[in-house]
């Protein structure tokens, strides 16, 4: 009787534990507020995803970020990651 009721405690505990873990992970994940880019802001390519080109010819103006994390741009089709742009300072 002692033991199954200590059983029970454990598998309680341990699933309130996995489900903390859970919850803040998920916190860490989804800020609102910290994105790589935003509407209107230039970006450029990386150099090797556009090779003989100069700077301005791989910068493009960020039109919207998709729930993805990726956005779509003025001029440039498709939708595009943040890895493929240089680094933003």
């Amino acid at each position: 009787m002692i033991g199954g009721l200590a059983l029970a405690a454990g598998a309680v505990g341990a699933a309130g534990v996995y489900l903390i873990r859970k919850n803040k992970a998920g916190q860490a994940r989804e800020r609102p507020g910290d994105v790589w880019a935003r509407p209107g802001m230039m970006v450029t390519f990386r150099a090797e995803l556009m090779p003989g080109r100069e700077r301005e010819e791989r910068t493009f103006r960020v039109k919207e970020l998709l729930p993805s994390g990726r956005v779509s741009l003025h001029g440039a089709d498709g939708e595009h990651a943040a890895r493929e742009f240089e680094p933003v300072s």
